[in-house]
């Protein structure tokens, strides 16, 4: 069965959802989503968004503070037109119904964040996440030229290969047609043709078996991106956020928001010392990479699973008010953060690298475009500044539909892409395998490629992933496709990426720690 669209996006969180509704204006669009349009990573974003908006702030302090926390590895120019388009996208998410906190005299109520130098962090109390998601979701149900494919699954995008050509990494002009997309509830393949494709799947956290990340955050646009032989990089950085709540058994794990820290939240170890000013001046707001690593670091040091993050000298009514979420859900667990402070541990949380986008996020693939956390556009580095990430999502969302306007005109589809080949039989062990499989996985990452690295731990998880690489595709080329079996055929691609890229990285610098190569700066350990 094929189907035929001007506009193919696969993903619903905040970058697939604005591209989606600034390009309806200029043709069909049809968004594919494997859960429900509202269960993406966007929804699950507690802190907020970041943007110059108050007179004591300006780009340059916000270029700069972007800048020092990608440790070197930052590209300015993006850097630089992301924050001064910032302003302009956060007027279209208030148009679209997004309804940040407000002071009494009408202006923003502005949060800090580690890293920032200044209150820049628009937000919806702890919940902004939820508030952007929902207000998109109403604006896209509303528009009658998108239409959203909901529990259906994108298994791969089409390119010269589906024509019976030979591509390689090397190989130039590879353009892309469409996808192969399962529909989850009857099983059957869809081929969908397009002018333009946009990949907007979000993260990668389900790799490690600790991640703030929904169970949905598999890699998929990665993996399918990597085989079609789009450049991929920097997947060594993956940042663990350092605050998630201790509460062994729950996925995804529960985030504990940076915006707690700015708030005047400190964090302790066991013996009830603020630590963090052993490891950088800044103390707790420090970046995420800092921080992580100083609680991984006093964590083997005292022997625990934990350490605390300690509200309890901060006004009661401000914290229930400004983090009700939080509030009540440590409230359910039997933690009343106005007496007690807060288990926390780190947990994988957001991707920095990716498919390599220019800044009108186009791929090296002709025709596609990557846009939010499965993108590289060069603004995070090698570690990304708490709270830019939604908003180079929305930057980058209406570059891409801006640039996108100007060539589908030209575009036609591939008719000579074949229907998918049904193929394989069930059975009956093919989940418990799979099951098997993925947890094996994520040990893998989570003993091996996790915040401390090293030659041997990287070696050794590359050795075991070749297996279970070679077992998943045998699985895969005789199974009836499902989710499951597509979803540990991404996370295997994924992790390969991150292995050999951090395993290529012969420094410490940003996210990938290696105890082979340490850092001498001070602030460094």
């Amino acid at each position: 069965m094929k189907r035929r669209t001007d506009f193919l996006v696969i993903g619903s969180g905040i970058a697939g959802l604005v591209f989606a509704i600034k390009a309806s204006r200029y043709g069909k669009v049809v968004i594919v989503t494997k859960s429900r349009i509202d269960d993406a990573n966007t929804k699950y974003a507690q802190g907020g968004i970041a943007a110059v908006m108050s007179k004591n702030d300006d780009f340059e302090k916000h270029v700069r503070d972007t800048l020092i926390a990608g440790d070197g590895f930052c590209d300015e120019e993006v850097v630089r037109m992301v924050v001064k388009e910032a302003p302009e996208r956060i007027k279209d998410l208030v148009e679209y119904g997004v309804e940040f906190d407000k002071n009494s005299d009408g202006t923003y109520n502005l949060s800090k964040e580690g890293g920032h130098s200044e209150h820049r962090i628009l937000h919806k109390k702890d919940h902004t996440g939820e508030a952007i998601q929902s207000a998109l979701v109403a604006k896209v149900r509303s528009d009658p030229n998108i239409e959203v494919l909901e529990n259906h699954f994108a298994i791969e995008i089409l390119t010269q290969h589906h024509l019976g050509e030979k591509i390689t990494s090397e190989s130039s002009g590879i353009e892309c047609y469409g996808a192969y997309v399962a529909n989850l509830v009857n099983s059957t393949v869809i081929t969908i043709l397009s002018r333009v494709t946009v990949l907007a799947t979000g993260g990668v956290g389900n790799v490690y078996l600790t991640t703030t990340n929904p169970e949905i955050a598999t890699g998929d646009g990665i993996a399918m991106a990597y085989r079609a032989k789009a450049k991929i990089e920097n997947m060594e950085f993956i940042q663990f956020h350092p605050t998630s709540l201790y509460d062994p058994g729950r996925r995804p794990s529960f985030l504990i928001t940076e915006a707690l820290r700015g708030y005047g939240a400190i964090l302790k170890n066991m013996a009830g010392e603020k630590f963090m000013n052993r490891y950088d001046s800044r103390g707790s707001l420090a970046p995420r990479d800092i921080v992580a690593r100083a609680i991984d670091n006093e964590m083997k040091i005292w022997g625990d699973d934990y350490v605390w993050l300690d509200c309890t000298h901060l006004d009661p009514e401000g914290l229930k008010t400004n983090f009700p979420n939080i509030y009540h859900h440590c409230l359910e667990r039997g933690i009343d953060i106005t007496r007690d402070m807060i288990p926390v541990v780190p947990a994988a949380h957001y991707c920095c690298g990716g498919i390599k986008v220019d800044m009108h996020g186009r791929s090296t693939i002709n025709r596609l475009y990557a846009l939010g956390e499965c993108s590289s556009t060069g603004l995070h580095g090698a570690n990304r500044l708490a709270s830019n990430s939604l908003i180079e999502a929305a930057v980058y969302a209406h570059r891409a539909a801006e640039h996108s306007k100007n060539i589908i005109g030209s575009l036609n589809f591939e008719e000579k892409i074949p229907n998918w080949d049904y193929k394989g039989i069930t059975h009956l062990e093919e989940m418990v395998l799979i099951t098997q499989s993925t947890k094996e996985l994520q040990m893998i990452m989570s003993n091996y490629v996790g915040i401390v690295r090293s030659d041997l731990r990287l070696e050794r998880a590359l050795k075991r992933l070749e297996i279970l690489y070679n077992e998943t595709e045998n699985l895969y080329k005789k199974s009836i496709i499902s989710k499951k079996i597509c979803e540990l055929r991404n996370l295997i691609n994924v992790s390969y990426l991150i292995i050999k890229m951090a395993s290529n990285r012969r420094e410490s610098v940003g996210l990938h720690y290696s105890i082979n190569y340490p850092r001498h700066s001070p602030s460094e350990f």
